[in-house]
C-alpha cells in the first residue's frame, strides 16, 4: 500500500471501533460503518476479562470501565438450593495485572464510540452492508442498503455473527451453529439484593435445567445488578420468546426458575426490559479473509457466553490486527499472518464455551446431583485449567 490507506470497517460493536483506533495508530484512515442507529441503551450485561482489559489499558479507557462499571473479584457456583459448589477466577489483578469488570453493554460500546470519535474515526450509522466490490487495480467499494457507497484500500468485517461480510468472504459457507440454549437478562436496582450481601462476587447457580448468575456491574443503585438466566429452547426460539410481552416473559421465567434460591425470584420478579437472545457461535470457517476483505471477532469465531471471552477476543483481534498493520507487508500477507495467529486461540475459546454450556442442560435429578458432585470436586483443578487464557497478554503476543 502507497500513500495514506484507508480501512472500511463494518460493524460498531466492539471489534469495530477498537479496530479503527488502532488502524489510526497504524497510519491507517479509517471510517465505520454501523447497521443500526446510534443508541446508548442497547443490550445487557457483560464481563471484560484481564486479558480484555489489557486492551482497554492501551487505548487509555481501562481506569473509566473500572470505575463505571464494578470489578469481579470471584466467580461463584452454587447448586439450585443454594449449596455452595466453589469459586473460580479469583485475585485476576494480582495473578494477570488486571481485574475482570463487569459492566453494561451500552456503556462499553458508547466509552469505545466516543473514543474512536476522539481519535478522527469517522462513524456512519444506519449504514447497512448489502454487498462488496472488489476488483483488482480499483479501490474496495462497500455498498449499503440506503443506496450509498464508499470506497477504500480493504474492508474489515467487524459485524458480529450474522456477518454479512462474511457471505462476501465465503459465499455459501458455515451459518452460525444454534447450540440450543437460549440466554435471558438485564438489570435491577441494587435494593433487590440488598439483604443479600454479595460484595464484588459474581453468584451462579446450576439447576436440574439451566443456569443462573447476577452480579454487580455498575455503581449505579437503580439499574446497578445485571443478571442472567440460560435454559434449554425446548423448541422454542429466541424470536418466539421476543414477540412476547415482557409480563409474558417474566412469568416464563419465573416458573422455570420457581424452587429456586432467594434472591432468585426476587430479581425476576423485578425485571424489566428483558433481553431475549438465542445462543450461537461460529467454530471454524475455512478462511478469515478473501483478497481485500478480513474478518474479525464474532464475524471469523462468534463464541457461545459460557467462557466469559467473546468482548475480549474481540478487543484482543483489534489490537493484535493493529500491531501487525504496523508492519506494512503486503495486505495479504498481513490477512493470513492474522489468521494464523489468532486461530488457535480463538477456536480453543470457542470449543470450551460449546463444552461449558453442556452442564446448562437438561438433567436428571440424579444426573444434577452428580453434575454438582463433580463440579465440588473439579473446579479447583478447573479454576487453574483456565489462566491461560486470561494470562494471555495481546500487547506482548
Amino acid at each position: 500500500m502507497s500513500g495514506r490507506p484507508k480501512a472500511l470497517i463494518i460493524g460498531g460493536g466492539i471489534a469495530g471501533p477498537v479496530t479503527a483506533i488502532f488502524l489510526k495508530k497504524a497510519g491507517i484512515d479509517a471510517e465505520l460503518f454501523e447497521a443500526w442507529p446510534y443508541s446508548t441503551g442497547i443490550g445487557g450485561g457483560l464481563q471484560i476479562a484481564p486479558n480484555g482489559m489489557h486492551v482497554l489499558a492501551d487505548i487509555g479507557l481501562a481506569d473509566e470501565m473500572t470505575r463505571r462499571g464494578s470489578i469481579a473479584e470471584s466467580f461463584d457456583f452454587h447448586s439450585q438450593s443454594g449449596a455452595r459448589l466453589g469459586s473460580v477466577n479469583q485475585n485476576m489483578r494480582q495473578r494477570f495485572g488486571q481485574p475482570a469488570v463487569n459492566m453494561c453493554r451500552a456503556t462499553l460500546n458508547e466509552m469505545l464510540i466516543n473514543k474512536a470519535w476522539c481519535e478522527n474515526v469517522e462513524l456512519r450509522f444506519e449504514k447497512r452492508l448489502v454487498a462488496i466490490e472488489d476488483r483488482a487495480d480499483r479501490p474496495v467499494v462497500a455498498h449499503f442498503a440506503d443506496g450509498t457507497m464508499a470506497e477504500g484500500d480493504f474492508v474489515i468485517g467487524a459485524d458480529g455473527v450474522h456477518s454479512a461480510v462474511r457471505a462476501h468472504v465465503i459465499p455459501d459457507g458455515p451459518k452460525p451453529f444454534d447450540t440450543g440454549l437460549i440466554g435471558f437478562g438485564g438489570f435491577v436496582p441494587r435494593t433487590v439484593i440488598a439483604d443479600a450481601p454479595i460484595g464484588q462476587r459474581v453468584v451462579t447457580t446450576f439447576g436440574q435445567s439451566g443456569f443462573f448468575g447476577y452480579g454487580f456491574c455498575s455503581s449505579d443503585e437503580s439499574d446497578g445488578v445485571m443478571w442472567w438466566s440460560t435454559q434449554p429452547s425446548h423448541g422454542v426460539d429466541a424470536a418466539a420468546f421476543r414477540a412476547m410481552s415482557q409480563d409474558a416473559i417474566r412469568r416464563h421465567l419465573l416458573d422455570f426458575h420457581a424452587g429456586w434460591h432467594d434472591p432468585i425470584p426476587r430479581i425476576l420478579d423485578a425485571a424489566e426490559n428483558i433481553v431475549v437472545t438465542a445462543t450461537l457461535d461460529v467454530a471454524t470457517l475455512p478462511t478469515w479473509s478473501r483478497q481485500r476483505a478480513l474478518l474479525i471477532g464474532d464475524a471469523a469465531h462468534a463464541t457461545s457466553p459460557h467462557a466469559g471471552q467473546g468482548a475480549s477476543l474481540a478487543l484482543e483481534d483489534a489490537m493484535r490486527l493493529g500491531r501487525l498493520m504496523q508492519d506494512k507487508q503486503e495486505l495479504g500477507l498481513t490477512f493470513q499472518r492474522f489468521e494464523t495467529e489468532r486461530r488457535p486461540r480463538a477456536e480453543k475459546i470457542v470449543a470450551l464455551a460449546r463444552r461449558n454450556g453442556n452442564s446448562k442442560r437438561e438433567f436428571s435429578a440424579t444426573g444434577a446431583w452428580v453434575r454438582d458432585r463433580m463440579l465440588k470436586l473439579l473446579l479447583p483443578v478447573t479454576a487453574k485449567g483456565m489462566d491461560w487464557m486470561y494470562a494471555y497478554d495481546p500487547r506482548a503476543a
